[in-house]
C-alpha cells in the first residue's frame, strides 16, 4: 500500500486556514473509506466543510478554486479527492 505521509487533514486544515481566514473550518480524512478501489492508489481522500468570508460574491465554481488553489501544494503530494463544501458566513447561519 503506497502511503502519503506528508498529507494529512491536520496539514491541510493549516493550509486552508491561512489562505481562507476561515470561521469554520472542518477537514475530514476519507482515505480509509476508499480502500481498494483505484483511486486509493492515487493519493488521499478529503472532505472539507469551510466557512470564509472569502467566499463572499463567488460563484460555488469560484469559491471551489479558491480552496484547490489553497490545497495545491499538498494536491502535489498526494491528494487524489476533495469533496468541498464552501458556504459564506452569512449562509452558515441559515
Amino acid at each position: 500500500m503506497i502511503t502519503y505521509p506528508g498529507v494529512t487533514a491536520e496539514r491541510l486544515s493549516e493550509i486552508l486556514t491561512a489562505a481562507l481566514a476561515p470561521t469554520a473550518l472542518e477537514v475530514r480524512d476519507d482515505s480509509a473509506l476508499h480502500a481498494g478501489h483505484a483511486g486509493a492508489r492515487e493519493g488521499r481522500h478529503f472532505s472539507v466543510r469551510v466557512v470564509s468570508p472569502a467566499f463572499d460574491g463567488l460563484s460555488r465554481l469560484a469559491r471551489h478554486r479558491l480552496v484547490y488553489d489553497a490545497a495545491r501544494p499538498l494536491i502535489a503530494e498526494g491528494i487524489h479527492a476533495l469533496a468541498i463544501e464552501a458556504r459564506t458566513p452569512a449562509e452558515a447561519q441559515r
